[in-house]
């Protein structure tokens, strides 16, 4: 006798109520805070990839912007890291804010104000 398994819909429909009944009865009234604490979590869990190549840092003589490499460690963290993500990396402002903290705003302005500093001490047509 062959058996045919209903699908996924008539399933969910028939047992979903008790299922959900039975987590309230075991959880309590947290069981929905629960449930969107567990899906939040796994957005903030990191995806695995593959190594880096190991390569070596560029000397000073291979370094033609020593200046403006200079001006960059010299910003605020969150300035620097904006800048580097956003423009040399080349990241959304909110892939940005989640790494550094703060909101897309936050990002983006730390991003502004990270390269008019870098203007005003390298300038446009190089260091000063």
């Amino acid at each position: 006798m062959s058996t045919t398994l209903p699908p996924f819909e008539e399933i969910v429909s028939t047992h979903g109520p008790t299922v959900l009944r039975v987590c309230r009865a075991v959880l309590g009234p947290i069981a929905h805070r629960k449930a969107i604490d567990q899906a939040r979590a796994r957005t903030h869990r990191p995806l695995p990839v593959d190594p880096l190549p190991e390569r070596a840092a560029p000397s000073e003589a291979d370094r033609s912007d020593g200046d403006l490499w200079a001006a960059m460690q010299a910003l605020p963290f969150k300035q620097r890291a904006a800048v580097a993500y956003h423009h040399v990396g080349g990241m959304p402002y909110a892939d940005v804010a989640a790494l550094i903290g703060g909101s897309q705003d936050a990002a983006r302005r730390a991003a502004a104000d990270g390269i008019a500093k870098l203007r005003k001490t390298y300038g446009e047509g190089g260091p000063r």
